[in-house]
């Protein structure tokens, strides 16, 4: 059996970024190992429309990460807020200032809207900058309707509310309660995703993501730890030939 420990998806540490990432982050995740996506970046000069096909605005480099990258959506998630000059504002309205929002700022135009992602520990807040939004002017914030939970409104919700109360300077670090179940499997998903496209076949998978004792102990026919490796496999592929539409909410 070939040694895969020196392989870039062998340590599971490589992975830890992807326990806090949103849904448009793991979309983009999971799209950006897409082979025929990779082809479309190299020969992009070549096919200007392709974005569209894969629910982009504009290609976006396959090689960066989710924490580098920022791929413009189409037609745009409910979870991006959108921020607008306030027509009627209180005298006490708070002002919409760009260097106050904490944590480090990316400013992207995809020929039709700027965007803005900040990024500071234990947050990623998405904004869509209408064209009258000055500096230092006050604004509202729309979000979309839609049939999210409502959860996912008041997560949104509270992160912009953190807009007006922005402290100097970005946050040396937060806490962070214990990831989620459903974030540790896309952090195996991931994982079993990348070793599936290097070749290795479904126990080295496993060695990868659980250790050489766990499939001593767990690798019978049909069952258990084999099982398991198996179906993350097929549900990384899934993600990857289509399943991340659902996450960037594409239609």
């Amino acid at each position: 059996m070939t040694d895969r420990s020196a392989e870039p998806w062998y340590p599971t540490a490589a992975y830890l970024y992807v326990l806090h990432l949103d849904d448009l982050a793991l979309a983009w995740e999971y799209l950006r190992r897409h082979p025929d996506y990779r082809r479309d970046w190299l020969h992009r000069r070549r096919r200007l429309d392709a974005a569209h096909d894969w629910g982009l605005r504009m290609l976006e480099d396959p090689a960066l990460d989710a924490r580098d990258a920022h791929p413009a959506w189409l037609p745009g998630h409910p979870c991006t807020a959108q921020l607008h000059p306030d027509i009627d504002p209180p005298p006490d309205a708070v002002a919409f200032e760009l260097w106050r929002i904490p944590g480090q700022k990316h400013l992207v135009h995809d020929g039709r809207r700027l965007m803005l992602a900040a990024r500071w520990p234990g947050c990623c807040l998405r904004l869509t900058l209408a064209p009258g939004l000055d500096d230092g002017m006050a604004y509202v914030y729309a979000i979309r309707s839609c049939n999210m939970p409502c959860a996912h409104h008041c997560t949104l919700r509270a992160e912009l509310d953190k807009l007006a109360v922005a402290p100097e300077g970005t946050p040396a670090a937060a806490a962070r309660p214990r990831p989620a179940p459903t974030a540790l499997q896309e952090l195996h998903t991931l994982q079993a995703l990348d070793a599936n496209l290097a070749g290795a076949s479904l126990r080295e998978v496993a060695e990868g993501l659980f250790g050489t004792d766990a499939v001593v102990k767990g690798w019978y026919a049909d069952g258990g730890l084999r099982s398991r490796v198996r179906r993350l496999v097929r549900r990384g592929l899934t993600m990857m030939r289509g399943g991340y539409r659902r996450l960037a909410q594409l239609k």
